[in-house]
């Protein structure tokens, strides 16, 4: 008998240690943790109107709020299931890394660097923005190059503060960046005068801009200076939870394409067209392909809405943000939203 060298002993005691690791990790994919535990532990931000804020009675509001619940709702089938976990810029995705939250969903930017280097995967658009800045009316500012020497809050460890670098640079205009950790921070430090500018997403923006005695004092400089696809983060290596997060906002902007919404739900799961019956769980093929009840589009519509009515109640005209859908309005309305087919 041939003695087994050190090297090949080596490596088929690591496959075996890495079998022996690996195998429950494996059976423990997120998805079947959430149902065993009962609660959704989502990644929101922290106090920004619009996306995820406690209102007076303590209840969290928000675009990014409502996704969460429409997640709870497709895998748990009660959309209150969610224990919400406010974090800051540079405390994400360490929540996510540790398994301090399932989820993340806290307006972050989707790159190509966070996608391949975090250990983590993002998954697609539920809204898209793009970097402003935010002065006082009676500036009189323009545009934001006239912004040259300018001191700029900025939110350090966030997409934005490089974005603002790298425009600076780009334009040869030099500025005098002012980093705090909370975009409320960042806020109040323009609001007090100690900036010249708020330099972050133009909905982050509006949403400081609702928040303040005056908002007719404050204007925000028509430039975008960068694409800000915001999108949910999960762990790398976890498909299953992957797919039911990317079909759970698929089905929020399907929903509204289709025309099925929270009063005509339950009249919809009979309708001819067979886009909606696989939708709303009449033909149960999507449900099992994600390992969740047949239902679960339904339930995502029945007690959160459709991407049009999420929006419409947290970001839109009628709200204190007032937002107009823009390029966050159907692909057949001169949007960018556009769900892939359910089939």
């Amino acid at each position: 008998m041939r003695p087994i060298r050190l090297p090949a002993m080596l490596t088929a005691l690591a496959s075996l240690a890495w079998i022996t690791v690996a195998t429950p990790l494996a059976q423990a994919g997120t998805l079947d943790i959430v149902k065993s535990r009962g609660i959704l532990h989502c990644g929101v931000n922290t106090n920004v109107a619009g996306f995820s804020l406690p209102d007076s009675q303590g209840v969290w509001r928000g675009l990014d709020v409502d996704l969460c619940r429409a997640v709870a709702a497709a895998v748990l089938g009660d959309a209150t299931k969610v224990r919400f976990s406010p974090l800051t810029a540079t405390q994400r995705f360490v929540a996510l890394q540790s398994g301090e939250i399932d989820v993340l969903i806290r307006q972050t930017t989707l790159t190509l660097s966070r996608d391949t280097t975090l250990g983590l995967r993002m998954v697609h658009p539920y809204l898209y923005d793009g970097h402003g800045f935010m002065v006082r009316r009676d500036a009189h500012l323009r545009s934001a190059k006239d912004l040259t020497d300018a001191a700029i809050c900025l939110i350090g460890g966030s997409s934005n503060d490089a974005t603002t670098s790298d425009w600076a640079r780009t334009n040869n205009i030099p500025y005098r960046p002012v980093l705090f950790e909370r975009i409320g921070e960042a806020a109040d430090a323009l609001f007090a005068g100690r900036c010249d500018a708020l330099g972050t997403d133009a909905t982050q923006l509006a949403a400081m801009r609702s928040a303040t005695t005056h908002p007719e004092d404050w204007e925000i400089l028509p430039d975008r200076i960068s694409k800000e696809p915001y999108g949910p983060v999960v762990r790398r290596d976890d498909q299953e939870w992957f797919e039911v997060i990317r079909w759970t906002v698929m089905a929020v902007i399907a929903a509204e394409e289709l025309g099925v919404n929270q009063t005509n739900v339950a009249q919809q799961v009979t309708s001819p067209n067979p886009e909606v019956r696989r939708l709303l769980g009449a033909v149960p093929d999507t449900g099992q392909a994600l390992k969740l009840n047949k239902d679960w589009g339904f339930q995502i519509v029945r007690q959160v809405g459709n991407y049009g009515e999420i929006y419409e109640r947290n970001l839109g005209p009628q709200t204190p943000i007032k937002l107009p859908r823009g390029l966050n309005d159907q692909y057949t309305r001169g949007g960018l939203l556009y769900a892939w087919p359910l089939r």
